[in-house]
């Protein structure tokens, strides 16, 4: 069946496994060979000490990944989807299991591969029971009934949004701004090599804070993207005006849920500063103004909104009080996880830039 070939559980699973990859070996640092087999694990006695966070983080870590994997199997039609989508999770725990017995900071632990393997089951399992429901056909419907037949990377790419978030930017909806730390990593990876004096300095740059103005053009261009890669994807205006109300009220929880998790839930709405007003409300309304605007155009808004923003946000420093205020939350328990999210949200305008490009250049498919 044609829907088979647009299933966006392909991608994402694969996404996932790289979270969890990520998440297991970081920070990469130390390896060495201490004489054991990589499979030792196995026959190590049980931790003495457990808490109830990492039974739940072994447990519900590897859910998604059975669960998308099962998915996306199912649509493509693979006998045995289940069995395949516990046994590749399973292998994939017990190689990073494996691969811990050589970093220092890690410890192996076959009590772990054996929750990632029940949670990668009760993953595959959800996914299913909920196609057998039939309620993941009543998914495609839906999809194909708001979105173009094209669109799975654009809705990847909406599912990651809140991701990207995870990680406050120094300007809140501000991904990207990527200018100042690479040239400083770039300094430091050649601080040590003939080639030290050719990464130029900071100061080249000679970046300063935005301005209160600048930084309400910033907070509303990049709360808008998303907005816009939504609209060069929907079919008519009335699914457009749903989508702009869940939009906005993503626009509104999900920074106060990353501000909740990097300071305290006392301080969650302390982001709402008069320029994110200003922003968040001229966002608004031009997401009402574009409620008509032609797919093509909605990709050439977006397309001018990314560079704008990006261009903006790269010709000002990071402030330094930004970075320090970060410390208590990445030394807590979402350190294995901070430098995804980071990570995620300097590419995820850049990605969305391309999509928009392919969105101008396109052949129409249904004329407004």
């Amino acid at each position: 069946m044609a829907m088979h070939g647009r299933s966006s559980a392909w991608p994402l699973s694969a996404l996932f496994a790289g979270v969890v990859v990520y998440a297991s070996l970081y920070p990469f640092e130390g390896w060495r060979a201490q004489g054991l087999a990589p499979w030792s694990f196995l026959s190590a006695p049980w931790p003495q000490y457990w808490t109830g966070f990492d039974v739940g983080a072994n447990l519900l870590g590897y859910a998604p990944l059975g669960f998308l994997l099962a998915l996306a199997m199912v649509r493509s039609e693979w006998r045995r989807s289940f069995v395949w989508a516990c046994l590749l999770s399973s292998a994939l725990s017990f190689g990073l299991e494996a691969l811990q017995n050589y970093l220092p900071r890690r410890v192996p632990s076959n009590v772990d591969w054996a929750l990632n393997t029940l949670g990668a089951v009760l993953g595959a399992g959800v996914a299913l029971a909920l196609e057998r429901m039939g309620l993941m056909r009543r998914w495609n419907q839906f999809r194909d009934d708001w979105f173009e037949p094209t669109t799975h990377g654009a809705l990847v790419l909406l599912a990651l949004w809140p991701l990207a978030l995870m990680y406050p930017p120094s300007v809140p909806f501000g991904l990207g701004q990527v200018a100042e730390r690479s040239l400083l990593a770039a300094a430091a990876w050649m601080a040590a090599t003939p080639w030290a004096d050719v990464v130029p300095s900071t100061a080249v740059l000679n970046l300063l804070p935005l301005g209160p103005g600048w930084e309400s053009v910033c907070i509303g261009l990049g709360a808008l993207t998303p907005l816009l890669l939504g609209y060069a994807e929907i079919r008519d205006v009335r699914k457009r005006w749903v989508f702009w109300c869940v939009w906005l009220a993503m626009v509104v929880l999900v920074p106060a849920l990353s501000t909740a998790l990097t300071w305290s839930p006392a301080q969650a709405w302390a982001w709402l500063s008069v320029p994110v007003w200003w922003g968040l409300t001229w966002a608004a309304l031009a997401g009402l103004v574009f409620l008509g605007l032609p797919r093509r155009w909605c990709s050439a808004v977006l397309v001018a909104s990314v560079l704008t923003s990006v261009y903006l946000l790269n010709a000002a420093a990071v402030s330094p009080y930004f970075d320090q205020s970060l410390d208590a939350w990445e030394q807590g328990q979402f350190i294995h996880f901070h430098g995804v999210t980071q990570w995620l949200g300097w590419v995820w305008p850049f990605v969305a830039l391309w999509l928009g490009v392919r969105g101008v250049w396109r052949r129409p498919t249904r004329r407004w």
